[in-house]
């Protein structure tokens, strides 16, 4: 959007249209679908892999009922340290955290990160924060040199009224493909055997429910299409509602076969951890954790009010509104972590785009804007990244 700091596939201007979206093709046919009746959706599962996944707002149950017995035994992160990072999403914004995550190991004091996660473009940034340091030059390629066509293609007017989305991700979806590949995910099956966990959210838009991936189950399996599984997880995860098509996953329930469409994990929340039902506490009490773990967070986002004036038009209106939604749901992320690290005994950290960045993108994925973006993060990190100790605003210990 013209004038604006944020890039224009953060804005999702689609929400302007989809009332006249949703009015225009009410009336055609729907694709035919095979989606998972509401009894069984507590017994569906990827086929092969019965802990590939957990709802977001339970307690899974290997969680539940690890031991601490089965916890030393099965993680060399058994009596160590623990670090934990949640990236968000955030669009082309996503530049500044890999530019971060970049700028913190050329400090060398970038630790090895026990668990990460991430949604939407988090999603596409974790599995190389995950893998370590080695992989700082791939995050770099991604978060600099790619531009719109290399994440989209346009589609007529014609075609989006007959459509289940405003774009088309093939471009995406090829990305993916050719840097997350075999080798990427035998790196990550190789980690999970060692305790660590990675994590990847997407929304069910048919139980109208959050999701979270255990990629490294999933990498670890012997499920022959888990490399393609894994590339939709992350398409998914990026699959912004209308503008970005949703992905369909095929899914099993007692002997039938189903199919579910996921879409950006933003959808639910814009940065999650863990699931607030889970007693972390004891968990670490069971893994024996020494120290005070670190909870580091990463907003690829600015966090200061956009106080430009607006245009009495629908586009402008419908933009800040998202804008603003966006914006607060997750500072309202920002809290309950923060509630969640008071409650388990972590510490918090958080980064964000700080406001005196104010470089304008050319397009969506403007590679310029990108790189002056990653540079800023990179820059902030090499120097010791001033991580706040809690949400924006949030007074610790008044007089």
């Amino acid at each position: 959007m013209p004038g604006s700091r944020k890039p224009i596939h953060t804005t999702v201007i689609y929400f302007a249209v989809m009332a006249v979206l949703v009015a225009i093709t009410g009336c055609g046919g729907a694709a035919l679908r095979n989606s998972d009746p509401p009894e069984l959706s507590a017994k569906v599962e990827i086929p092969g892999i019965p802990r590939a996944r957990f709802w977001g707002d339970e307690w899974p149950e290997a969680l539940r009922t690890a031991s601490e017995s089965n916890l030393s035994q099965a993680s060399s992160l058994y009596n160590t340290r623990h670090h934990y990072l949640a990236i968000s999403r955030g669009g082309a914004n996503g530049a500044f955290g890999a530019g971060l995550l970049c700028g913190w190991s050329a400090a060398g004091t970038r630790p090895e990160f026990t668990m990460v996660t991430g949604i939407s473009t988090g999603a596409l940034t974790a599995p190389f924060a995950f893998l370590g340091s080695k992989y700082d030059d791939t995050l770099k390629t991604i978060y600099t040199t790619i531009s719109t066509k290399d994440i989209v293609k346009k589609k007529s007017a014609f075609a989006i009224l007959f459509s289940d989305s405003m774009v088309d991700t093939t471009p995406l979806k090829a990305m993916i493909a050719r840097y997350i590949n075999a080798y990427i995910v035998d790196a990550i099956a190789g980690e999970y055997k060692k305790g660590r966990r990675l994590f990847i959210g997407t929304f069910n838009l048919d139980a109208d429910r959050s999701v979270i991936w255990d990629i490294g189950a999933i990498a670890v399996s012997n499920y022959s299409g888990k490399l393609e599984l894994i590339h939709e997880i992350l398409r998914a995860s990026a699959a912004i509602p209308v503008a970005f098509p949703p992905v369909m996953i095929q899914v099993e329930a007692n002997g039938k076969k189903f199919d579910e469409l996921h879409v950006d994990g933003g959808t639910s929340s814009q940065v999650f951890v863990y699931p607030a039902t889970v007693d972390w506490k004891s968990i670490m009490e069971r893994s024996k954790v020494q120290g005070t773990p670190e909870v580091y967070v990463i907003r690829n986002s600015f966090l200061e009010s956009d106080v430009n004036g607006v245009k009495p038009q629908l586009i402008p209106i419908a933009t800040r509104s998202v804008d603003s939604l966006i914006r607060t749901q997750g500072i309202g992320d920002f809290y309950q972590i923060y509630a969640l690290c008071q409650r388990d005994g972590t510490n918090f950290n958080l980064a964000w785009i700080p406001s005196d960045f104010t470089e304008k993108p050319a397009e969506s994925f403007d590679p310029v804007y990108m790189e002056k973006l990653f540079d800023r993060g990179f820059q902030m990190a090499r120097e010791g990244y001033p991580w706040e100790k809690a949400p924006p605003g949030f007074i610790v210990n008044p007089e």
